[in-house]
Protein backbone atom coordinates (compact mmCIF):
# COMPACT_ATOMS: atom_id res chain seq x y z
CA UNK A 1 0.00 0.00 0.00
CA UNK A 2 2.90 2.00 0.68
CA UNK A 3 4.43 1.65 -2.39
CA UNK A 4 1.56 2.89 -4.47
CA UNK A 5 1.24 5.99 -2.71
CA UNK A 6 4.33 6.24 -3.14
CA UNK A 7 4.75 5.69 -7.17
CA UNK A 8 1.36 7.75 -7.02
CA UNK A 9 3.32 10.79 -5.62
CA UNK A 10 6.06 10.45 -7.51
CA UNK A 11 3.68 10.39 -10.55
CA UNK A 12 1.60 13.98 -9.40
CA UNK A 13 5.20 15.84 -8.81
CA UNK A 14 6.35 14.67 -12.18
CA UNK A 15 3.07 16.14 -13.56
CA UNK A 16 3.30 19.11 -11.64
CA UNK A 17 6.60 19.96 -12.79
CA UNK A 18 6.32 19.02 -16.76
CA UNK A 19 3.36 21.34 -16.43
CA UNK A 20 5.26 24.32 -14.87
CA UNK A 21 8.07 23.76 -17.56
CA UNK A 22 5.88 24.21 -20.51
CA UNK A 23 5.39 27.47 -21.12
CA UNK A 24 2.75 29.51 -23.17
CA UNK A 25 3.35 32.21 -25.70
CA UNK A 26 0.89 34.45 -27.72
CA UNK A 27 2.26 36.03 -30.65
CA UNK A 28 0.66 38.27 -33.69
CA UNK A 29 2.89 37.95 -36.47
CA UNK A 30 4.95 41.06 -36.11
CA UNK A 31 5.67 40.11 -32.51
CA UNK A 32 6.73 36.57 -33.63
CA UNK A 33 9.24 37.98 -36.37
CA UNK A 34 10.67 40.29 -33.96
CA UNK A 35 11.06 37.41 -31.41
CA UNK A 36 12.99 35.48 -33.79
CA UNK A 37 14.88 37.81 -34.95
CA UNK A 38 16.30 38.16 -31.45
CA UNK A 39 15.95 34.93 -30.00
CA UNK A 40 16.19 32.52 -33.36
CA UNK A 41 19.76 30.02 -33.00
CA UNK A 42 21.28 31.11 -36.47
CA UNK A 43 20.26 34.81 -35.85
CA UNK A 44 22.04 34.75 -32.63
CA UNK A 45 24.83 32.90 -34.36
CA UNK A 46 25.40 35.85 -36.47
CA UNK A 47 24.90 38.30 -34.08
CA UNK A 48 28.22 36.58 -32.56
CA UNK A 49 29.83 36.22 -35.62
CA UNK A 50 29.65 40.53 -36.11
CA UNK A 51 31.16 40.05 -32.17
CA UNK A 52 34.01 37.77 -33.42
CA UNK A 53 35.04 39.82 -36.60
CA UNK A 54 34.90 43.25 -34.23
CA UNK A 55 37.57 40.84 -32.16
CA UNK A 56 39.33 40.56 -35.13
CA UNK A 57 39.62 43.73 -36.09
CA UNK A 58 41.57 44.90 -32.55
CA UNK A 59 43.36 41.79 -32.94
CA UNK A 60 44.95 42.79 -36.34
CA UNK A 61 44.85 46.82 -34.92
CA UNK A 62 47.11 45.35 -31.95
CA UNK A 63 49.67 43.29 -33.86
CA UNK A 64 51.02 46.89 -34.82
CA UNK A 65 50.95 48.24 -31.45
CA UNK A 66 53.57 48.08 -28.82
CA UNK A 67 54.22 44.12 -27.65
CA UNK A 68 55.97 43.96 -24.24
CA UNK A 69 56.86 40.64 -23.00
CA UNK A 70 58.92 39.52 -20.17
CA UNK A 71 61.04 36.42 -19.36
CA UNK A 72 62.03 34.53 -15.77
CA UNK A 73 64.82 31.90 -16.37
CA UNK A 74 66.70 30.12 -13.73
CA UNK A 75 69.58 27.31 -13.97
CA UNK A 76 70.98 24.96 -11.70
CA UNK A 77 73.82 23.55 -13.21
CA UNK A 78 73.80 19.85 -11.21
CA UNK A 79 76.66 19.15 -13.07
CA UNK A 80 78.96 21.96 -14.20
CA UNK A 81 80.56 21.15 -17.78
CA UNK A 82 84.66 21.17 -17.32
CA UNK A 83 86.92 22.98 -20.20
CA UNK A 84 90.62 21.42 -20.21
CA UNK A 85 93.15 24.53 -20.65
CA UNK A 86 96.99 23.91 -21.37
CA UNK A 87 98.80 22.87 -18.05
CA UNK A 88 101.72 25.21 -18.33
CA UNK A 89 99.08 28.64 -17.70
CA UNK A 90 98.70 26.86 -13.94
CA UNK A 91 102.34 26.22 -13.75
CA UNK A 92 102.25 22.50 -14.92
CA UNK A 93 103.99 20.60 -17.59
CA UNK A 94 104.23 21.60 -20.99
CA UNK A 95 101.56 19.42 -23.14
CA UNK A 96 99.83 18.70 -20.07
CA UNK A 97 95.92 20.22 -19.57
CA UNK A 98 94.16 21.08 -16.47
CA UNK A 99 90.10 20.37 -16.21
CA UNK A 100 88.58 24.08 -14.90
CA UNK A 101 85.29 24.88 -14.83
CA UNK A 102 83.99 28.14 -15.29
CA UNK A 103 80.91 30.14 -13.91
CA UNK A 104 78.87 29.43 -10.95
CA UNK A 105 76.66 26.37 -10.20
CA UNK A 106 73.21 28.58 -10.55
CA UNK A 107 72.11 31.98 -12.63
CA UNK A 108 69.23 33.86 -12.53
CA UNK A 109 68.07 36.36 -15.22
CA UNK A 110 64.89 38.48 -16.35
CA UNK A 111 64.64 40.52 -19.26
CA UNK A 112 61.72 42.55 -20.29
CA UNK A 113 61.59 43.65 -24.35
CA UNK A 114 59.40 46.20 -26.01
CA UNK A 115 58.96 45.35 -29.91
CA UNK A 116 57.30 47.77 -31.94
CA UNK A 117 56.10 47.39 -35.68
CA UNK A 118 57.43 51.07 -37.43
CA UNK A 119 56.64 50.13 -41.15
CA UNK A 120 54.99 46.53 -42.88
CA UNK A 121 52.86 46.96 -45.90
CA UNK A 122 51.18 43.86 -45.06
CA UNK A 123 50.01 45.31 -41.92
CA UNK A 124 48.67 47.78 -43.55
CA UNK A 125 46.76 45.53 -46.00
CA UNK A 126 45.78 43.38 -42.90
CA UNK A 127 44.07 46.45 -41.45
CA UNK A 128 41.59 46.95 -43.93
CA UNK A 129 41.30 43.71 -44.51
CA UNK A 130 39.73 43.77 -40.90
CA UNK A 131 36.93 46.41 -41.73
CA UNK A 132 35.73 44.08 -44.57
CA UNK A 133 35.77 41.52 -42.78
CA UNK A 134 33.83 43.11 -40.48
CA UNK A 135 31.54 44.80 -42.99
CA UNK A 136 31.01 40.74 -44.33
CA UNK A 137 29.73 39.58 -41.55
CA UNK A 138 27.36 42.21 -40.78
CA UNK A 139 25.94 41.69 -44.67
CA UNK A 140 25.52 38.17 -43.81
CA UNK A 141 24.00 38.86 -40.44
CA UNK A 142 21.87 40.98 -42.65
CA UNK A 143 21.23 37.89 -44.91
CA UNK A 144 20.26 35.87 -42.06
CA UNK A 145 17.78 37.65 -40.70
CA UNK A 146 16.08 38.27 -43.85
CA UNK A 147 15.70 34.71 -44.26
CA UNK A 148 14.71 34.46 -40.56
CA UNK A 149 11.95 36.45 -40.67
CA UNK A 150 10.81 34.62 -44.06
CA UNK A 151 11.36 31.34 -42.35
CA UNK A 152 8.73 33.11 -39.55
CA UNK A 153 6.25 34.59 -41.74
CA UNK A 154 5.81 30.95 -43.35
CA UNK A 155 5.81 29.02 -40.74
CA UNK A 156 3.35 31.09 -38.90
CA UNK A 157 0.82 31.33 -42.08
CA UNK A 158 1.59 27.20 -42.47
CA UNK A 159 0.19 26.86 -38.44
CA UNK A 160 -3.07 28.96 -39.50
CA UNK A 161 -3.15 26.99 -42.89
CA UNK A 162 -3.50 24.14 -40.95
CA UNK A 163 -6.32 25.37 -38.85
CA UNK A 164 -8.39 26.75 -41.44
CA UNK A 165 -7.90 23.58 -43.53
CA UNK A 166 -9.15 21.19 -40.19
CA UNK A 167 -11.73 23.29 -39.19
CA UNK A 168 -13.26 23.39 -42.78
CA UNK A 169 -12.77 19.20 -42.59
CA UNK A 170 -14.51 18.61 -39.01
CA UNK A 171 -17.23 20.87 -41.05
CA UNK A 172 -17.23 18.38 -44.17
CA UNK A 173 -17.26 15.91 -42.37
CA UNK A 174 -20.30 16.77 -40.15
CA UNK A 175 -22.05 17.24 -42.88
CA UNK A 176 -21.17 13.88 -44.55
CA UNK A 177 -22.13 12.43 -41.68
CA UNK A 178 -25.96 13.91 -41.96
CA UNK A 179 -25.91 12.99 -45.66
CA UNK A 180 -25.01 9.16 -45.09
CA UNK A 181 -27.28 8.52 -42.38
CA UNK A 182 -29.85 10.34 -44.42
CA UNK A 183 -29.44 8.35 -47.59
CA UNK A 184 -29.11 4.83 -45.35
CA UNK A 185 -32.50 5.22 -44.18
CA UNK A 186 -33.59 5.86 -47.89
CA UNK A 187 -31.85 2.71 -48.58
CA UNK A 188 -33.20 1.08 -45.93
CA UNK A 189 -36.85 1.77 -47.17
CA UNK A 190 -35.82 0.74 -50.43
CA UNK A 191 -36.16 3.90 -52.45
CA UNK A 192 -32.31 4.41 -53.52
CA UNK A 193 -29.36 1.85 -54.47
CA UNK A 194 -26.88 0.63 -51.83
CA UNK A 195 -23.82 2.70 -54.52
CA UNK A 196 -25.47 5.39 -53.61
CA UNK A 197 -24.19 4.70 -49.71
CA UNK A 198 -21.19 3.43 -50.72
CA UNK A 199 -20.36 6.26 -52.82
CA UNK A 200 -21.05 8.77 -49.56
CA UNK A 201 -19.18 6.37 -47.49
CA UNK A 202 -15.73 6.79 -49.74
CA UNK A 203 -15.51 10.23 -49.81
CA UNK A 204 -16.32 10.13 -45.78
CA UNK A 205 -13.15 8.12 -45.77
CA UNK A 206 -11.65 10.62 -47.85
CA UNK A 207 -12.46 13.50 -45.47
CA UNK A 208 -11.37 11.66 -42.19
CA UNK A 209 -7.95 11.03 -43.93
CA UNK A 210 -7.33 14.38 -44.88
CA UNK A 211 -8.54 15.34 -41.50
CA UNK A 212 -6.07 13.57 -39.93
CA UNK A 213 -3.15 14.14 -42.09
CA UNK A 214 -4.37 17.68 -41.67
CA UNK A 215 -4.01 17.18 -37.60
CA UNK A 216 -0.65 16.21 -38.31
CA UNK A 217 0.70 18.74 -39.93
CA UNK A 218 -0.84 21.19 -37.55
CA UNK A 219 1.15 19.39 -34.84
CA UNK A 220 4.24 19.61 -36.71
CA UNK A 221 3.64 22.77 -38.69
CA UNK A 222 3.75 24.06 -34.73
CA UNK A 223 6.87 22.60 -34.01
CA UNK A 224 9.01 24.15 -37.15
CA UNK A 225 7.29 27.89 -35.96
CA UNK A 226 8.51 26.91 -31.99
CA UNK A 227 11.82 26.07 -33.91
CA UNK A 228 12.16 28.82 -36.19
CA UNK A 229 11.33 31.61 -32.80
CA UNK A 230 14.11 29.68 -30.75
CA UNK A 231 11.50 28.54 -27.68
CA UNK A 232 11.29 24.93 -27.34
CA UNK A 233 9.15 22.87 -29.64
CA UNK A 234 6.43 21.60 -27.21
CA UNK A 235 5.66 25.10 -25.91
CA UNK A 236 2.03 26.08 -26.52
CA UNK A 237 1.67 29.05 -28.68
CA UNK A 238 -1.25 31.06 -29.12
CA UNK A 239 -2.17 32.49 -32.19
CA UNK A 240 -3.35 35.87 -32.51
CA UNK A 241 -3.69 36.79 -36.29
CA UNK A 242 -6.12 34.81 -38.76
CA UNK A 243 -5.07 33.95 -41.90
CA UNK A 244 -7.99 35.88 -43.49
CA UNK A 245 -6.61 38.86 -41.83
CA UNK A 246 -2.89 38.26 -42.68
CA UNK A 247 -4.06 38.48 -46.53
CA UNK A 248 -5.83 41.32 -46.45
CA UNK A 249 -2.91 42.73 -44.72
CA UNK A 250 -0.20 41.74 -47.21
CA UNK A 251 -2.37 42.31 -50.92
CA UNK A 252 -0.45 45.64 -51.29
CA UNK A 253 -0.41 46.19 -55.38
CA UNK A 254 1.95 49.27 -54.67
CA UNK A 255 4.60 46.72 -53.60
CA UNK A 256 4.41 46.11 -57.47
CA UNK A 257 6.21 49.53 -58.22
CA UNK A 258 8.84 49.18 -55.58
CA UNK A 259 12.31 50.10 -57.58
CA UNK A 260 15.13 48.76 -56.00
CA UNK A 261 18.11 50.40 -55.14
CA UNK A 262 20.80 47.05 -56.50
CA UNK A 263 23.60 48.47 -54.03
CA UNK A 264 21.33 47.90 -51.01
CA UNK A 265 20.33 44.57 -51.80
CA UNK A 266 21.83 41.99 -49.44
CA UNK A 267 23.19 39.44 -51.96
CA UNK A 268 24.50 42.13 -54.15
CA UNK A 269 26.43 43.55 -51.23
CA UNK A 270 27.78 40.00 -49.96
CA UNK A 271 29.50 39.63 -53.40
CA UNK A 272 30.91 43.17 -53.60
CA UNK A 273 32.42 42.04 -50.13
CA UNK A 274 33.97 38.86 -51.93
CA UNK A 275 35.78 41.78 -54.62
CA UNK A 276 36.94 43.83 -51.43
CA UNK A 277 38.60 40.86 -50.24
CA UNK A 278 39.98 39.61 -53.73
CA UNK A 279 41.41 43.09 -53.98
CA UNK A 280 43.14 43.30 -50.79
CA UNK A 281 44.59 39.89 -51.07
CA UNK A 282 46.18 41.00 -54.69
CA UNK A 283 47.61 44.10 -52.56
CA UNK A 284 48.76 41.89 -49.41
CA UNK A 285 50.79 40.30 -52.64
CA UNK A 286 52.35 43.72 -53.90
CA UNK A 287 53.33 44.43 -49.86
CA UNK A 288 55.26 41.70 -50.02
CA UNK A 289 57.76 43.46 -52.28
CA UNK A 290 58.19 45.90 -49.65
CA UNK A 291 60.87 46.64 -46.56
CA UNK A 292 59.64 45.81 -43.58
CA UNK A 293 60.82 48.08 -40.54
CA UNK A 294 60.80 47.23 -36.60
CA UNK A 295 62.10 48.33 -33.50
CA UNK A 296 62.69 46.69 -29.84
CA UNK A 297 64.00 47.53 -26.65
CA UNK A 298 64.97 45.23 -23.81
CA UNK A 299 66.13 45.63 -20.17
CA UNK A 300 67.27 42.95 -18.07
CA UNK A 301 69.15 42.11 -14.96
CA UNK A 302 71.04 38.91 -13.94
CA UNK A 303 72.65 37.51 -11.27
CA UNK A 304 75.28 34.25 -10.12
CA UNK A 305 75.76 32.38 -7.16
CA UNK A 306 76.77 28.87 -6.26
CA UNK A 307 73.61 28.57 -3.52
CA UNK A 308 70.41 30.16 -4.31
CA UNK A 309 71.15 33.21 -2.70
CA UNK A 310 69.18 35.15 -5.34
CA UNK A 311 66.10 36.42 -2.54
CA UNK A 312 69.35 37.74 -0.40
CA UNK A 313 69.87 41.45 0.19
CA UNK A 314 73.50 41.04 -0.64
CA UNK A 315 73.04 38.89 -4.12
CA UNK A 316 74.84 41.52 -6.72
CA UNK A 317 72.45 42.09 -9.78
CA UNK A 318 73.98 43.17 -13.18
CA UNK A 319 71.95 45.17 -15.47
CA UNK A 320 71.71 45.14 -19.44
CA UNK A 321 69.96 47.09 -22.18
CA UNK A 322 69.56 46.67 -25.95
CA UNK A 323 68.24 49.05 -28.39
CA UNK A 324 67.90 47.94 -31.86
CA UNK A 325 66.24 48.19 -35.21
CA UNK A 326 65.66 45.80 -37.70
CA UNK A 327 65.15 46.59 -41.52
CA UNK A 328 64.05 43.23 -43.74
CA UNK A 329 64.59 44.03 -47.25
CA UNK A 330 63.10 41.70 -50.16
CA UNK A 331 65.49 41.33 -52.71
CA UNK A 332 64.68 38.56 -55.38
CA UNK A 333 62.51 35.97 -55.41
CA UNK A 334 62.84 34.22 -58.77
CA UNK A 335 59.69 35.46 -59.90
CA UNK A 336 58.00 33.54 -57.21
CA UNK A 337 56.26 37.05 -55.52
CA UNK A 338 55.21 38.20 -59.27
CA UNK A 339 53.02 35.39 -59.74
CA UNK A 340 51.30 35.29 -56.51
CA UNK A 341 50.30 39.06 -57.68
CA UNK A 342 49.19 38.07 -60.95
CA UNK A 343 47.07 34.97 -59.38
CA UNK A 344 45.39 37.28 -56.85
CA UNK A 345 44.38 39.75 -60.21
CA UNK A 346 43.26 36.73 -61.80
CA UNK A 347 41.11 35.75 -58.72
CA UNK A 348 39.69 39.37 -58.12
CA UNK A 349 38.83 39.36 -61.78
CA UNK A 350 36.65 36.66 -61.23
CA UNK A 351 34.98 38.46 -58.41
CA UNK A 352 34.42 41.01 -60.14
CA UNK A 353 32.82 38.62 -62.99
CA UNK A 354 30.74 37.11 -60.10
CA UNK A 355 29.41 40.79 -59.25
CA UNK A 356 28.09 41.29 -62.05
CA UNK A 357 26.42 38.30 -62.26
CA UNK A 358 25.16 38.96 -59.34
CA UNK A 359 23.71 42.29 -60.10
CA UNK A 360 21.90 40.62 -63.02
CA UNK A 361 20.37 37.62 -60.70
CA UNK A 362 19.48 40.19 -57.85
CA UNK A 363 17.16 41.74 -60.90
CA UNK A 364 15.99 39.12 -62.32
CA UNK A 365 14.72 37.99 -59.07
CA UNK A 366 13.14 40.98 -58.50
CA UNK A 367 11.32 40.24 -62.02
CA UNK A 368 10.58 37.20 -60.92
CA UNK A 369 9.49 38.03 -57.04
CA UNK A 370 6.54 40.78 -58.34
CA UNK A 371 5.17 37.99 -61.15
CA UNK A 372 4.93 35.47 -58.34
CA UNK A 373 3.45 37.94 -55.95
CA UNK A 374 0.99 39.34 -58.80
CA UNK A 375 0.00 35.49 -59.85
CA UNK A 376 -0.21 35.11 -55.82
CA UNK A 377 -2.56 37.72 -55.47
CA UNK A 378 -4.85 37.00 -58.88
CA UNK A 379 -4.70 32.91 -57.58
CA UNK A 380 -6.20 34.43 -54.38
CA UNK A 381 -9.24 36.31 -56.05
CA UNK A 382 -9.95 33.35 -58.74
CA UNK A 383 -9.83 31.17 -56.19
CA UNK A 384 -12.04 32.97 -53.49
CA UNK A 385 -14.65 32.79 -56.92
CA UNK A 386 -13.97 29.01 -57.67
CA UNK A 387 -15.21 28.23 -53.72
CA UNK A 388 -18.06 30.11 -53.88
CA UNK A 389 -19.17 28.69 -57.51
CA UNK A 390 -18.05 25.22 -55.82
CA UNK A 391 -20.47 25.59 -52.91
CA UNK A 392 -23.14 26.57 -55.70
CA UNK A 393 -22.51 23.62 -57.62
CA UNK A 394 -22.39 21.07 -54.32
CA UNK A 395 -25.30 22.59 -53.29
CA UNK A 396 -27.79 22.07 -56.45
CA UNK A 397 -26.29 18.57 -56.81
CA UNK A 398 -27.40 18.13 -53.09
CA UNK A 399 -30.54 19.12 -53.24
CA UNK A 400 -30.89 16.58 -56.60
CA UNK A 401 -29.33 14.10 -54.92
CA UNK A 402 -32.05 14.23 -52.50
CA UNK A 403 -35.18 14.57 -54.86
CA UNK A 404 -33.76 11.75 -56.68
CA UNK A 405 -32.36 13.87 -59.98
CA UNK A 406 -28.71 13.19 -59.92
CA UNK A 407 -26.99 9.89 -58.88
CA UNK A 408 -24.53 9.48 -55.82
CA UNK A 409 -21.60 9.66 -58.66
CA UNK A 410 -22.63 13.06 -59.87
CA UNK A 411 -22.89 14.53 -56.02
CA UNK A 412 -19.69 12.84 -55.01
CA UNK A 413 -17.86 14.94 -58.07
CA UNK A 414 -19.66 18.08 -56.82
CA UNK A 415 -18.23 17.39 -53.54
CA UNK A 416 -14.54 16.05 -54.37
CA UNK A 417 -14.10 19.20 -56.47
CA UNK A 418 -15.66 21.76 -53.17
CA UNK A 419 -13.38 20.06 -50.81
CA UNK A 420 -10.31 20.84 -53.69
CA UNK A 421 -11.58 24.35 -54.32
CA UNK A 422 -11.73 24.62 -50.26
CA UNK A 423 -8.10 23.76 -50.14
CA UNK A 424 -6.86 25.64 -53.18
CA UNK A 425 -8.00 28.76 -51.44
CA UNK A 426 -6.40 28.44 -48.14
CA UNK A 427 -3.01 27.21 -49.65
CA UNK A 428 -3.72 30.49 -52.22
CA UNK A 429 -3.83 32.70 -48.71
CA UNK A 430 -0.79 31.28 -47.88
CA UNK A 431 1.24 31.56 -51.03
CA UNK A 432 0.10 35.42 -50.88
CA UNK A 433 1.84 36.02 -47.60
CA UNK A 434 4.64 33.86 -48.97
CA UNK A 435 5.27 35.51 -52.14
CA UNK A 436 5.18 39.09 -50.64
CA UNK A 437 7.90 38.15 -48.08
CA UNK A 438 10.26 36.95 -51.16
CA UNK A 439 9.41 40.04 -52.67
CA UNK A 440 10.28 41.82 -49.78
CA UNK A 441 13.37 39.88 -49.10
CA UNK A 442 14.62 41.22 -52.25
CA UNK A 443 13.91 44.36 -51.69
CA UNK A 444 15.52 44.62 -48.71
CA UNK A 445 12.24 45.49 -46.99
CA UNK A 446 12.01 46.27 -44.15
CA UNK A 447 15.46 47.18 -42.37
CA UNK A 448 16.82 44.46 -40.43
CA UNK A 449 20.74 44.89 -40.66
CA UNK A 450 22.59 44.42 -37.31
CA UNK A 451 25.41 46.89 -37.04
CA UNK A 452 28.70 46.20 -34.96
CA UNK A 453 28.13 49.14 -32.82
CA UNK A 454 25.20 47.59 -31.12
CA UNK A 455 27.19 44.50 -29.95
CA UNK A 456 30.45 46.51 -29.01
CA UNK A 457 28.81 46.81 -25.39
CA UNK A 458 27.76 43.24 -24.98
CA UNK A 459 30.52 41.36 -26.20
Amino acid sequence: MFRKILITGIILISNVTFAQQKTTHSFNLEEAIAFALDSNYTALNARRDIAKAIKQKWETTATGLPQISGAVNYQNNIKQPVTLIPGEIAGGEPGTFVPVTFGTKQNASAVATLNQLIFDGSYLVGLKAAKAFLDFSENAAEKTNLEVRKGVINAYGSVLLSEELIEIFEKNRVNLDKNLFETRKIYENGLTEQESVEQLEITLLDIETQLNNARRTREIASQMFNAALGIPVNDEVIFEDTLDDLVQQNISLTLMDSSLNIEENVDYKIAYNLTEQRDLEMQLEKSKALPQLSAFLNYGTSANSDDFSFFNGDQRWFQSSVLGVSLNVPIFSSGMRSASTQRAKIALDQAKTELEETREQVRLELNTAKSNYQFAIENYENSKKNIALAERIENKNQIKFTEGLSTSFDLRQAQTQLYSAQQQYFQSMLDVLNAKANLETVLNIPEVRIESEELKNKY
